[in-house]
């Protein structure tokens, strides 16, 4: 699963009294963490069309119309063609690696559910719900399995919604007949993880029952650390009493 960054940065200049606008954009685009692609490239723009433009890849100033050509040969003429290549190892490299380590490379598990939105009943189909909550980054691919084999009809998803908060969720559907002993697995692929995820659905319980029996278990495991840690205390105590005969 690839990274890519754009990072961008916008110098306007405004000529008011007639209506003028120019801007010049300083890209710098690439798609591994090793920086090993990394393009810088300069725009200047007139009333929104582009005039000039370098770029570290080219390796020169290239024009879009006739004075903009003119531009590139007297730029591609100066030292200040070195100076502008100079800016991908200057100005590009440096920003990248921090926003590729403090954002793009953090990532954040998904916390998986696979529930029940509506039983087959009387013939009708059923239909299965697989959401991926709080994750990081945004790119994940969310798909079922039947028996193995992966399901490409009637399977609807919503596109990765975002929280606001950086963590995103996104939520498919499998709408099915029922068949008597078959598997049917929501797989999650994310780059938090180190390979897919299978989450198998169990169809023998209700999700309320599930979630009960998911309850009283945690309970009865918790009473039985309560107790062995009380019978221990109890032991203690005992061992070092002194018995006194009346």
């Amino acid at each position: 699963m690839s990274l890519s960054l754009q990072l961008l940065h916008l110098l306007t200049l405004t000529v008011r009294t007639d209506g003028y606008y120019e801007y010049d954009t300083d890209e710098c685009i690439c798609s591994s963490s090793d920086l090993t692609d990394v393009e810088y490239i300069r725009t200047n723009y007139f009333n929104k069309d582009p005039v000039l433009r370098f770029n570290s890849t080219v390796g020169k100033f290239v024009g879009f119309t006739e004075f903009g050509m003119k531009q590139a040969d007297y730029y591609n003429s100066l030292p200040y063609l070195q100076q502008m290549q100079a800016n991908l190892e200057t100005y590009c490299k440096p920003n990248l690696e921090i926003d590729f380590s403090d954002v793009l490379e953090k990532t954040v598990e998904p916390r998986v559910e696979l529930t029940a939105e509506k039983k087959p009943s009387n013939g009708h189909t059923a239909m299965l719900m697989c959401s991926a909550y709080d994750f990081y980054p945004r790119a994940i691919d969310v798909y079922w399995l039947r028996d193995g084999k992966r399901e490409t009809t009637h399977v609807t998803a919503t596109d990765e919604l975002a929280d606001g908060d950086w963590y995103y969720q996104v939520h498919s559907h499998l709408e099915y007949t029922p068949r008597s002993g078959e598997r049917i697995s929501c797989v999650v692929e994310h780059a938090s993880f180190s390979g897919p995820m299978t989450y198998d659905w169990d169809p023998s319980l209700p999700e309320s029952d599930r979630n009960k029996i998911a309850i009283g278990a945690s309970g009865l495991v918790l009473g039985i650390i309560l107790s062995a840690a009380g019978f221990i205390y109890y032991k203690k105590k005992s061992s070092g009493r002194i018995l006194v005969p009346s």
